[in-house]
């Protein structure tokens, strides 16, 4: 992981959760996060699996099943939206309103790999919902604290953009020159184990530098 020491916040028998870090893929392939997950577990040969992505450029906290019962639990949680989700992202601008909801229509152009607004319902048009809440602004950039209600591919970032709002870092959906990764950071996580039960959160606050060290 470019000599970075994977973060482990949390291991048991069925789950672990870690901190992704940016240009660290999701997926079980060559350098990817399961892999990873192995080596700082020390266990080569360890099940490790993906349930829940993160867009490449982006960092912050996740859990990955360690058998295939944790991972189908875990999976029903998320299609059932019982899986919280919480981000921090740092905006060019700001809502007019210092919490909301955005809803759109949100259609994914596969072969382009990008997600645009739909103006109508159609073929492969998914409901997108996000509620926000303003954190501090500083200048012309803001922080806010994002809660999905739905998981669409590059969501968040999409959503924001379309508002003439994009998030620092963006180069996808926006012609931005920002000195730093894209400033989108999954903060905290809450589902329920899936062996006990029993309810767990995590988090994890951003790395102080830029931008998340001016607002």
């Amino acid at each position: 992981m470019r000599g970075e020491v994977m973060e482990i916040i949390f291991v048991d028998k069925d789950i672990v959760v870690c901190v992704k870090s940016a240009r660290v893929l999701s997926t079980d392939e060559p350098g990817g996060l399961p892999e990873l997950v192995r080596q700082a577990l020390g266990d080569p040969k360890s099940d490790i699996r993906t349930v829940h992505r993160l867009d490449r450029v982006v960092s912050g906290v996740m859990v990955l099943a360690r058998n295939a019962a944790a991972a189908s639990e875990l999976s029903r949680q998320i299609r059932e939206d019982l899986f919280q989700k919480e981000y921090l992202a740092v905006i060019h601008g700001c809502p007019r309103e210092d919490s909301g909801s955005f809803r759109d229509l949100l259609l994914r152009d596969k072969a382009r790999k990008m997600t645009m607004v739909a103006q109508e319902p159609g073929k492969g048009v998914q409901e997108a919902l996000l509620d926000y809440r303003v954190i501090n602004r500083t200048g012309d950039i803001s922080r806010v604290k994002v809660h999905l209600h739905t998981g669409r591919t590059h969501q968040i970032r999409v959503q924001f953009a379309s508002r003439g709002m994009p998030l620092v870092g963006e180069r996808k959906y926006a012609s931005l020159n920002d000195p730093c990764e894209i400033a989108l950071w999954s903060h905290r996580i809450g589902f329920v184990h899936p062996r006990d039960g029993k309810w767990m959160e995590f988090s994890k606050e951003p790395p102080q530098d830029y931008p998340w060290d001016r607002v």
